[in-house]
């Protein structure tokens, strides 16, 4: 499956190295956020990852929501829990990272599980700067570009049909609500298989550290976002 290479599993258990972190980062999610690189003291594995590897071993289901309840990083090995409605991810010691609850239909199908694990995560690591920076800027407000304080909160989809090819996803509604410093991004997706709406969606991150919005500032962090793209790519 298209996951298999970015994450190891042994004995129940499953585990992440920061190259595999780092390369689903860029490579399937066009995602150069610095927290993502190999050499980041404050590394931590992309949520969707986490996604994608649940899909992966317990496939894909008409509903599913996802909250994320810790950050994990090279040192995280994750139990694996018994198939069932509600999946909960600790470590050994107990501590929780995820949560999912699943509900209707659900299919193994590699290919519909990779189309939608592709899609979906293409447009989630679109996030910085396409439509984050936007809904900033319409606030007046910034995160630190330097120690960017963006916590992926939860995600939820609703799949009307698990038989799609062709799969896009496209934005309904972004949201951006403040209060002082903290702020709360929902974006709201439908997704659509050969011009038909098959599914809707909504992601929610967490923002911290906001102060007011600097243009000059902002653009320097974007360019420097494209450029740590360019260096990337062959």
């Amino acid at each position: 499956m298209l996951i298999d290479q970015y994450y190891s599993a042994n004995a129940g258990k499953i585990s992440f190295s920061r190259d595999q972190g780092s390369n689903f980062a860029k490579q399937v999610a066009d995602d150069f956020n610095p927290i993502h690189d190999p050499d980041s003291r404050r590394f931590c594995v992309p949520g969707d990852l986490l996604f994608s590897v649940i899909l992966a071993r317990y496939g894909l289901s008409r509903h599913m929501e996802f909250r994320f309840t810790g950050m994990v990083d090279d040192s995280v090995e994750l139990l694996l829990p018994p198939d069932a409605g509600e999946l909960v991810l600790n470590d050994a010691a107990g501590k929780e990272y995820l949560t999912i609850s699943r509900g209707g239909d659900n299919t193994r199908d590699a290919r519909v599980i990779d189309e939608l694990t592709r899609r979906y995560v293409e447009f989630s690591g679109h996030t910085f700067p396409h439509i984050l920076v936007p809904l900033l800027a319409g606030q007046g407000v910034m995160i630190n570009p330097g120690r960017p304080m963006v916590f992926y909160e939860s995600m939820v989809i609703d799949l009307d049909r698990l038989d799609f090819a062709d799969l896009q996803l496209v934005v309904d509604d972004n949201r951006l609500g403040i209060n002082g410093k903290r702020g709360e991004v929902q974006l709201a997706f439908n997704l659509v298989d050969d011009g038909e709406v098959v599914g809707r969606g909504k992601k929610r991150m967490v923002l911290g550290g906001l102060h007011a919005y600097d243009r000059e500032v902002m653009d320097a962090a974007v360019a420097d976002f494209d450029r740590r793209k360019q260096q990337y790519l062959p």
